[in-house]
């Protein structure tokens, strides 16, 4: 850098450097500041950070992260979420959260999605599945089409290997007792899980001692093509129909509509979210049918005959064995399994079905011990097509 001197009056001199020194000098001053503040706010957003984690765990904030971010070749559908099944059965929802939220029902009938409607398979058990194998056969190689629920006692619930059809396919349950309003407690609650899955369109209800009677396509056929919904419903006029009304179940109930049924039935989803929805009759059902009114037997039949009498074709597709008498019917173990005791199950019906008569009246068949599996599993390829 060169100096000059500037001559001043009275002779007096100064030396004067370039006139770029002052810049210099400003300018390591206002980086100086730049870098201070760049670090002050580094250590703000740091000290955020730190508190943000440890208010909402750090899993949560990392989800937060990543679940915005949509890769630009891949289409974001929300309509995902409301389709898909739930992943895990066991949920912490209370029983009138439950049915509150498996009442809801699409108001049009197109779906904008590729729906393939299934078959719920809903087993209410005192205990476990010891027939289990049998269903496993039933059911291999059609699992786009159906789906399995369980409702059984938490200390009776068995256990199964992640490749089985029941595998995890418990639902929450509580205690169900033969003749009370638990039992149809538990069949609303297996209902209404169901339902969850919006691609289940009919549902079966079947006991631990259930068994098929026909390959897996023939059942399938034969409750999708149908027309109504198998559910009994008749005017009794015996003691042990009429008999157990009470006179308080009117006016939402009067002796006229009065019904009763088999337990053991199959109806569609509209059905379905007609008994998940009730909150009329059900008080009336719970106070004033007290044992032995049986209510399993009059709720479901009763409502459905008032609700949508033309929805239901008066029959169930679950063959029992009334013929010994008593309080329960027949159960049958190993000896009775033959070809001949099928040809006594499946042969000399005569029903109902879309309008015509047919001899197929039955899709299953109840009540089968647990001595009975292994001569199934070993006649089912040959009378059972599976």
């Amino acid at each position: 850098m060169q100096s000059r001197v500037v001559q001043l009056e009275e002779g007096k001199e100064i030396v004067v450097t370039g006139g770029r020194t002052g810049l210099n000098k400003a300018f390591p001053l206002k980086l100086l500041l730049l870098l201070g503040f760049f670090l002050a706010f580094t250590v703000v957003l740091f000290f955020i950070s730190v508190s943000t984690i440890k208010y909402y765990g750090i899993n949560s904030v990392v989800t937060s992260v990543t679940s915005s971010f949509v890769p630009c070749h891949e289409k974001r559908n929300d309509l995902d979420k409301l389709i898909k099944p739930p992943m895990v059965l066991m949920h912490n929802m209370s029983d009138e959260e439950l049915l509150w939220r498996a009442s809801f029902m699409p108001q049009r009938k197109e779906y904008p999605f590729n729906r393939v409607p299934k078959i719920a398979f809903m087993f209410l058990t005192m205990g476990p599945l010891p027939l289990a194998p049998l269903w496993e056969r039933l059911l291999k190689g059609h699992e786009k089409h159906y789906s399995v629920y369980i409702h059984s006692p938490e200390s009776s619930s068995a256990k199964f290997a992640a490749s089985s059809v029941f595998y995890r396919r418990n639902i929450p349950s509580q205690v169900a007792e033969w003749g009370r309003m638990t039992m149809c407690d538990a069949e609303r609650r297996l209902l209404a899980n169901a339902l969850l899955d919006i691609s289940n369109e009919w549902f079966v209800l079947l006991s631990e001692s259930c068994i098929p009677l026909f390959n897996f396509t023939t059942i399938y056929t034969y409750i999708t093509k149908s027309k109504h919904s198998f559910m009994g419903s008749f005017d009794d006029p015996s003691p042990y129909g009429r008999g157990r009304y009470h006179g308080n179940m009117a006016p939402e109930v009067s002796i006229d509509q009065w019904r009763k049924g088999s337990q053991w039935f199959e109806v569609n989803r509209e059905l379905a979210v007609s008994i998940v929805k009730d909150t009329l009759y059900y008080p009336k059902f719970k106070e004033f049918c007290q044992p032995a009114c049986y209510v399993d037997e009059h709720y479901f039949p009763t409502m459905l005959t008032i609700e949508k009498p033309a929805a239901l074709a008066n029959r169930s597709v679950t063959w029992v064995d009334w013929s010994r008498g008593g309080a329960h019917p027949a159960t049958f173990g190993a000896q009775d399994i033959s070809e001949e005791f099928f040809a006594w199950v499946l042969k000399g019906h005569n029903c109902t079905y879309n309008g015509g008569y047919t001899s197929m009246c039955y899709l299953f068949a109840r009540k089968f011990s647990p001595s009975a599996l292994e001569p199934l599993i070993q006649i089912a390829p040959k009378i059972l097509s599976f």
